[in-house]
């Protein structure tokens, strides 16, 4: 059989913690070790999942797309040719990217010629309701309820991303958020080439735990470890255990790209053995602070059927969200607006649209 069998028993499987021991280890403020990621904070405020909690987390992207859209539309009054090539400019320089851009002007161009006269006025609405008809293009027929309805049990998630992302934390968000639905969570720590990666595994585990009704366990060996023998013994525990989802965490960076896929590819066909059609979706984390960099993250990543795009809050690039969806065709599962468990939320296009606009 393959190599990752020979890892079965091996694996330590670490249960969230649970009573008091859990509350005490939440109040007391449980922090990764020294060089993960990012870890837990308690930053989060009571309306985090509101509308208002998005619109503030996109403050930094909005004022920057309209200090540019005002000064490139001041002083004139109808959409020529000279306000489209300011426009494009705009667009670029808030990290839309240039392929959606070109795409945007095109459809703008289309409709100052159909409508033969367009004031710079009626710029804003048009351009609000071609971003939203790219998102919802790219968005397709993709399940927005996650692991409901969806008839696979255990649900697969594979993450992957290149390190420093926030892979692990969204991670570990998912997983808070899916025990608050009374879902049994097992995550496989399969980044074994980093020990800070599983120690904030097990942190996360604890407060996703501790959080909601559901039961939270990692899957875990030491360090060094075959990723694929973990990913292996995640599942068999899962599956002979009832879990509702896994989620497998993985490694962002090898000697070299080659290896990092391989290594990857590998994970998914020891997958496949033990639940046929897993992974049932491989999501890919980038961060929304890099800007033009995610794009070419998500070019290396072309198995990704789905991304989470973190770190929106402290930067005016949230532009990329729109330009990568578009590219790639992928649609945007999750956004992150902020250090908190909580702020991981479900990507709402039409929200997303109204708080870059409002």
């Amino acid at each position: 059989m393959v190599e990752a069998e020979q890892g079965v028993g091996e694996a330590q499987v670490v249960d969230g913690l649970g009573g008091d021991e859990a509350q005490s280890a939440v109040e007391q403020g449980l922090q990764p070790a020294a060089g993960s990621d990012g870890g837990p904070t308690d930053s989060s405020s009571p309306d985090t999942g509101s509308k208002e909690a998005l619109s503030s987390g996109l403050e930094k992207t909005r004022t920057g797309l309209f200090s540019k859209l005002s000064r490139a539309v001041a002083g004139r009054s109808t959409v020529d040719a000279a306000v489209l090539d300011d426009l494009e400019e705009v667009l670029v320089s808030s990290d839309v990217g240039v392929d959606t851009t070109v795409e945007i002007i095109r459809r703008i161009e289309e409709r100052v010629r159909k409508d033969k006269y367009m004031n710079t006025s009626e710029l804003q609405g048009i351009l609000r309701e071609e971003i939203a008809a790219l998102l919802e293009e790219s968005e397709g027929n993709f399940e927005r309820d996650g692991v409901e309805g969806l008839g696979a049990k255990p649900y697969v998630l594979m993450v992957v991303g290149v390190n420093g992302v926030g892979k692990t934390t969204t991670i570990g968000k998912l997983a808070a958020k899916l025990s608050r639905l009374g879902k049994k969570v097992y995550i496989g720590a399969a980044d074994t080439f980093r020990a800070a990666a599983i120690d904030q595994l097990e942190v996360w585990a604890q407060r996703g735990d501790s959080a909601g009704s559901g039961d939270v366990v990692l899957v875990k060996q030491q360090m060094g470890s075959d990723p694929a023998s973990v990913a292996f013994d995640t599942l068999k525990s899962a599956a002979a255990n009832g879990a509702d989802v896994v989620i497998i965490d993985t490694a962002g960076r090898l000697h070299n790209k080659v290896g990092l896929m391989n290594e990857l590819t590998k994970i998914r066909n020891v997958m496949a053995k033990v639940v046929p059609d897993a992974p049932h979706e491989v999501m890919l984390v980038l961060d929304g602070s890099t800007g033009q960099n995610a794009f070419e993250q998500a070019a290396q990543f072309t198995a990704a059927t789905s991304l989470a795009i973190t770190k929106l809050d402290g930067t005016a690039k949230g532009g990329v969200v729109i330009g990568i969806s578009h590219r790639f065709g992928v649609p945007v599962r999750w956004i992150g607006i902020g250090e908190g468990i909580d702020d991981l939320r479900p990507f709402d296009r039409t929200d997303f649209v109204n708080a870059l606009f409002s």
